[in-house]
């Protein structure tokens, strides 16, 4: 360790220490000040670890905590980056929070936004790189999809012997040739027939010839078991598959993974991708099948992602929206409780949640409000966008409350006709309504759920 290097890791440290103690935390303004004072002091912290990353557009948080838990089975002292903080400041703050044990190898599961891929394997060689998917998301950022996939290339270009967990059914993963090891994960639990992706879908042109990509079967969005008729170009094999989809509920799934039969406790197909995101993760490190059974049936809750928030008589599930693949997803997720419901979406447009909120012009509600709910509550700082946009859809003037700030919001809750409420919110209003539900003490402060 240099000089540069350990002055900048103990500043680092310390300030984290101050921040934790006498403030109201830090996840990652230590990681700032030590990256300022060394930009390279990453790699000096990661020295002792075995770093596994998770990037890719959706379901980066989820499989983060689902490995973590999976990987407990097996490891004692995992390392990750719980607060969500994702981007290298973030990163190294976690690492800057850890002390491993010394002489012993360390495993760090990392969730990494993926404009941060290449800087962070700049200084890391990680053991595997865990790829979700690739949709448009925060367009101010990223732009398209092609975009997004370049910058997390960029990253894997660096790192020529680490191995690639990807998702086979996203056609952009297999679609650049690398030196990698390679381990593909998807679906194969339809039989096959031939279709294609919606035309607003995003990717449905094949990434080799640009030709359109067809389908042997989608299982959302333009994932599925895919093929190029003009160039061959076609889904890889996969080492880990969904066989068989037996049952999906709002709060629940049920599915097998290469015939083995698992549950996890929140729904949505796009949680059984990152549920089998994390079992590729698992297996690679050794895992036994039965061993990752276990902790996908006591996963817990994951800040912002279904966690169900008791407000007074009312049942409120929280979930994170922020593009409209995901929000799809989550409509679709609701459309199946067989129970009646209220509806609350919270829109804002900070740099966090990408400042473009056309996104929710792609947002399927109408399907949605073919079911009765005789409340929705709309609010956040572009409550007005969200507004018009569900006006459009056909919410009346008598299911319609639009709220001016959060304290309306909450009030709006706890008159809902319902006792359940879906809250799908951005990533910065989810922040905003913990506070303000933590600040009433129906949570406690922070990120833990």
């Amino acid at each position: 360790m240099t000089i540069k290097s350990s002055f900048a890791t103990t500043t680092g440290r310390f300030s984290y220490w101050f921040l934790h103690t006498f403030m109201k935390g830090g996840s990652s303004l230590p990681g700032q000040i030590a990256t300022n004072l060394d930009p390279a002091v990453l790699k000096n912290l990661t020295k002792n670890y075995d770093v596994i990353i998770i990037t890719g557009t959706n379901g980066k948080t989820l499989t983060t905590a689902l490995t973590v838990q999976t990987l407990k089975q097996k490891y004692d002292n995992i390392m990750t980056n719980s607060t969500g903080s994702n981007m290298m400041q973030g990163i190294t703050t976690a690492f800057l929070a850890h002390h491993p044990k010394k002489g012993q190898k360390q495993l760090a599961i990392l969730e990494v936004d993926e404009a941060n891929v290449e800087p962070l394997c700049r200084y890391v060689e990680p053991k595997a790189i865990v790829m979700t998917n690739i949709f448009r998301d925060q367009m101010d950022r990223f732009g398209e999809i092609y975009t997004t996939y370049n910058k997390i290339l960029a990253g894997v270009k660096l790192v020529p012997n680490t191995t690639l967990i990807m998702n086979g059914d996203v056609p952009l993963f297999s679609s650049v040739e690398l030196p990698n090891p390679k381990i593909y994960y998807g679906f194969n639990h339809q039989p096959d027939g031939e279709m294609l992706a919606p035309s607003n879908t995003d990717g449905v042109l094949c990434p080799v010839c640009q030709h359109i990509i067809h389908y042997k079967f989608i299982s959302y969005s333009s994932q599925g078991k895919f093929y190029c008729p003009n160039c061959g170009f076609k889904r890889p094999e996969l080492t880990d598959q969904v066989t068989a989809v037996n049952e999906m509920r709002p709060t629940s799934s049920q599915f097998e993974i290469n015939q083995a039969p698992f549950e996890i406790s929140i729904g949505g197909m796009y949680n059984i991708y990152n549920a089998l995101a994390a079992y590729s993760v698992g297996r690679f490190l050794d895992v036994p099948v039965s061993d990752i059974q276990k902790p996908f049936t006591q996963n817990k809750k994951v800040f912002g992602r279904q966690e169900v928030i008791q407000l007074k008589d009312k049942a409120v599930t929280l979930v994170l929206v922020k593009n409209p693949v995901g929000l799809n997803q989550v409509l679709q997720m609701i459309s199946s409780d067989p129970e009646d419901f209220s509806l609350a979406m919270l829109l804002n447009a900070n740099y966090a949640d990408g400042i473009d909120t056309s996104w929710i012009w792609d947002g399927e509600f109408e399907d949605l409000l073919k079911h009765h709910i005789p409340t929705v509550i709309t609010g956040g700082e572009r409550r007005d966008d969200i507004t018009f946009r569900l006006k459009v859809a056909g919410v009346t003037d008598e299911q319609l409350h639009e709220t001016a700030d959060l304290d309306a919001t909450l009030a709006a809750i706890e008159a809902a006709p319902t006792k359940h409420v879906y809250v799908l919110a951005t990533y910065t209003a989810v922040l905003q309504l913990r506070k303000k539900m933590a600040e009433a003490n129906y949570i406690k402060k922070g990120l833990s759920v």
